[in-house]
């Protein structure tokens, strides 16, 4: 890569246009790997050759298994609070947020090359990275609503993502306009409201295994609602 040559280009300022983007991507990368999974599987490339197309392929699925390990931790927390193995039970699940250190490794060394001051790199990553993740997990519900559909064929038009040629212009997107905030907006505040409870629950119990993720959650979910009415425009 020639990280000194640059291309001017637009991305995503309004919500509607975020989700516009993140469904075809999303959909999109299901529908490639219905299509094509089974077929590499029965092929006779290497072994290695469908370990890496296995996870390539089933890449979007990952919104699926953030989406129910979020929406399953409330129940469980309640349940790990009364059970007796909640101990052995938490160490394996450490396991699973290996992903987590190897992102958050990706992320440090992207900001670390854009940034000459270690100290302004930790400061950036340690502002950044958290909301990354909160927002990530707060597209879980819209984009597996994506997946699901690319995974069921579901036929959907190809909609680009809004452009405003509005490089160097950001006063361009107030003049914007767009219609009632979609219902998908209503359920996400919902679901923030659901992981605020979780944090109280941790809180009146004193028992916080998942009260960053749960944070992480709430703050992601309840910004994409807010700024889905925010951007909305009467028509």
């Amino acid at each position: 890569y020639l990280e000194d040559v640059t291309a001017p280009a637009e991305i995503p300022m309004l919500m509607p246009a975020i989700r516009s983007q993140q469904y075809r991507w999303n959909k999109g990368g299901a529908e490639v790997a219905r299509m094509h999974l089974g077929r590499v599987l029965a092929s006779d490339v290497p072994f290695h050759t469908k370990f890496h197309a296995v996870f390539h392929l089933l890449n979007t699925s990952v919104f699926i298994s953030v989406l129910t390990a979020a929406v399953v931790s409330v129940p469980l927390l309640l349940w790990l609070h009364q059970s007796p193995i909640k101990e052995p039970f938490l160490f394996i699940g450490m396991f699973f947020f290996a992903g987590f250190g190897m992102l958050a490794g990706l992320y440090w060394v992207s900001i670390r090359q854009q940034v000459s001051s270690n100290g302004a790199a930790w400061w950036r990553f340690l502002l950044q990275f958290p909301m990354f993740l909160a927002l990530s997990m707060g597209l879980s519900l819209f984009n597996s609503i994506a997946v699901i559909e690319g995974y069921a064929g579901r036929r959907t038009p190809f909609v680009r993502t809004p452009k405003f040629a509005s490089v160097g212009n950001d006063a361009l997107a107030g003049s914007a306009r767009w219609g009632m905030p979609p219902v998908i907006a209503f359920a996400e505040a919902g679901l923030a409201v659901y992981f605020m409870v979780g944090i109280g629950l941790s809180v009146q119990m004193n028992y916080h295994p998942f009260l960053l993720f749960h944070l992480l959650l709430s703050i992601g979910f309840a910004t994409l609602a807010l700024y889905s009415v925010r951007h909305a425009r009467m028509v």
